[in-house]
């Protein structure tokens, strides 16, 4: 039992927050196996029934950091990923906007996990389409490398929150750890496209990343997704040069049309990389719509694009020129 916890844990059950060094030293503690289950569970629900704020975020991001294994990656690289928890239950869309980047020249090191919000997670859709993505960890440099993209399994790359696993799925509700996925990105990359469940979460997770040395990103919310959407309007909060700006996004901005997210609803994993597959080898719908509004808002993280049309339009071409499906075939070629 961690006998540093007990003030922490003294507090928090006041109301209390925790500085950034505060929190930190408590998710170590945590990470490093020294405290208990009861400790553990105790102190993700104080924070949890209080409101996390941006000190501690940033405090448990450090400390997980710290302990990760990290992946080199080239510079300009770029992640797209979600906090899952949207329960929407939808075909795999920052897999695809993956590979169409990859094939658009951006390197993507793309933190993923198995299925959290939907029945098919992204490791689950790449181990169907054929990728490895059990490939040795010092591989993935030259993985990534060779193919512009790499997916990094966070379990082996987060060894450390074992030591939270239990306590997480005893309590059976969103933590501060649903949270942090996304901002401990193993590649350190700088620039990130971060679908969030709840856009309450938006700002306090985007004031995270600049502090943390964020470049420029996008934490983006569609209509219930953790990703932007085609069925209307998405909250996305940025920042770039210093400033953090909120405004909306229309699918009509990027030249796409609407659908009902009931057009991409997905299933199982065979499923979903049907779907996936049929998308890069030039299937329409509102997939596509959604692919290529997200890579669209990629783009622009990534410094490529200006605007959505603009990234749309080379999106599409991407997908259309086959570039997409070829940094597919290069991914399972260079995992395999």
């Amino acid at each position: 039992m961690s006998t540093n916890l007990k003030p922490v844990l003294a507090r928090v059950a006041m109301g209390e927050t925790l500085s950034e060094d505060e929190s930190e030293a408590a998710f170590d503690t945590i990470m490093a196996g020294e405290a208990t289950p009861a400790q553990i569970a105790g102190l993700l629900m104080a924070m949890r029934v209080r409101g996390e704020t941006v000190a501690e975020l940033v405090g448990a991001v450090r400390a997980m950091r710290a302990r990760m294994v990290e992946v080199a990656a080239p510079d300009g690289a770029i992640d797209v990923c979600g906090t899952g928890g949207d329960n929407a239950g939808t075909l795999n869309v920052s897999t695809a906007v993956t590979f169409v980047l990859a094939g658009l020249g951006v390197p993507v090191a793309k933190h993923g996990n198995r299925a959290l919000s939907s029945r098919t997670g992204g490791s689950d859709v790449l181990t169907a389409l054929g990728v490895n993505v059990d490939v040795p960890l010092d591989r993935l440099p030259a993985v990534l490398r060779a193919a512009n993209c790499a997916f990094l399994f966070a379990p082996r790359h987060h060894a450390a929150l074992r030591h939270a696993a239990g306590p997480r799925v005893e309590l059976g509700t969103r933590t501060i750890f649903n949270l942090l996925g996304p901002l401990t990105n193993p590649a350190r990359v700088t620039r990130q496209l971060t679908g969030v469940f709840d856009p309450a979460w938006a700002r306090a997770m985007t004031e995270t990343l600049a502090r943390l040395g964020t470049t420029r990103c996008w934490l983006v919310h569609g209509m219930g997704l953790d990703e932007l959407t085609v069925a209307g309007e998405s909250h996305v909060v940025e920042w770039r040069d210093g400033a953090i700006r909120e405004f909306t996004v229309t699918p009509e901005e990027a030249g796409l049309r609407r659908a009902p997210i009931a057009d991409i609803q997905g299933g199982d994993p065979a499923v979903n990389a049907a779907a996936l597959l049929a998308l890069l080898q030039g299937a329409h719908g509102a997939y596509r719509e959604t692919v290529l509004l997200n890579t669209a808002a990629a783009l622009i993280v990534a410094g490529r694009v200006d605007d959505l049309r603009g990234g749309a339009t080379m999106a599409a071409q991407g997908l259309d020129g086959g570039s997409a499906l070829a940094a597919l075939e290069t991914l399972r070629r260079e995992t395999a």
